[in-house]
């Protein structure tokens, strides 16, 4: 029972958050007792889970956006023709933290006015130092027999980069993206203040009304999403493609460009070392793709292949 337990209280706090957002009139009773003049409980300005879902598509794009910038940096950084270039990387991707998110967004809106691009931009330069220090960090702390191994198998600099180096550094650079968007989350609802929708809308009424119970449902919302975003997703998929799971041949093939498949991750168990070393992801497929572990189908096939270790099998 303990070991359920973690995952039975996310599935409880995905539930709540999922009825919250698509009917905040069920939990007016909880939230009256915040409430003063006969003020309203919940928030009647607009939709709930229409700004939710504003609020995470821009928290979407700024981290895409810092993703693709801090580590295109730390693999130039990382490189022989690159490596001058380190101060002057730290100190861009630092600028975000120098300046509070209310300093940019007043920088930012008599460049690109009212709306959503100054949240963008603020969001954009926060979360570029966590992923570029994950980055880097993953980069330049590979064990050197591997990445001699690597230069001993003829692999050239593109090659290692692609096939070793971001494979063995993926965990610790999406460390940094998952910081990132917990950063993201909190701050997007700053962007408000410039007319951004997201859930800080609901907080800002919260405060200009005095009305605690405004206030504590963006609170709630945005704590919930922080909390969720990653391990709700990373365990889902993670028990989907370890499932028994039987999807009709079309239907598995168009999926495993979305998401990894059981069987397509079945493979990975297989005690053929050629299939053991494939099929690594458990959540998003395009890293086998990319990175060339990808095999469609087990050599015996699903229904006569043998799964486990052999070093444990009778």
């Amino acid at each position: 029972m303990k070991a359920w337990l973690p995952s039975l209280l996310r599935l409880a706090l995905v539930v709540l958050l999922v009825a919250f957002v698509t009917n905040p009139g069920w939990f007016e009773p909880l939230l009256k007792p915040l409430t003063e003049n006969n003020a309203p409980v919940i928030y009647n300005q607009g939709s709930l889970l229409t700004l939710t879902l504003l609020h995470l598509r821009t928290v979407l794009i700024a981290t895409v956006a810092a993703t693709i910038v801090a580590v295109a940096l730390a693999i130039l950084v990382t490189r022989p023709v690159g490596v001058e270039f380190l101060p002057l990387s730290r100190s861009l991707v630092n600028i975000g933290q120098t300046f509070p998110p209310v300093a940019v967004l007043a920088l930012a809106v008599p460049a690109v006015g009212f709306g959503e691009k100054p949240t963008l931009i603020a969001l954009f330069l926060y979360g570029l130092l966590p992923i570029f220090e994950n980055a880097l960090t993953g980069l330049t702390t590979l064990p050197g027999n591997i990445m001699e191994a690597a230069r001993g198998a003829g692999m050239t600099g593109w090659q290692r980069l692609i096939k070793v180096e971001l494979p063995l550094s993926a965990p610790i650079i999406l460390g940094g993206i998952r910081l990132s968007v917990v950063i993201s989350l909190a701050t997007a609802t700053i962007g408000s203040t410039v007319a951004a929708k997201t859930l800080g809308e609901v907080i800002i009424a919260g405060l200009l009304s005095n009305n605690l119970a405004f206030v504590l449902q963006g609170g709630l919302i945005v704590a919930a999403l922080a909390v969720l975003i990653f391990e709700v997703l990373l365990n889902a998929t993670s028990m989907f493609s370890h499932s028994n799971v039987r999807l009709p041949e079309r239907i598995d093939r168009v999926l495993r460009w979305l998401v990894v498949t059981p069987d397509m991750h079945r493979v990975h168990h297989s005690t053929e070392r050629r299939e053991t070393d494939s099929n690594f992801g458990f959540n998003l497929p395009w890293w086998d793709r990319l990175f060339g572990t990808y095999r469609a189908q087990p050599q015996a096939g699903h229904e006569r292949m043998q799964i486990g270790l052999s070093l444990f099998r009778d």
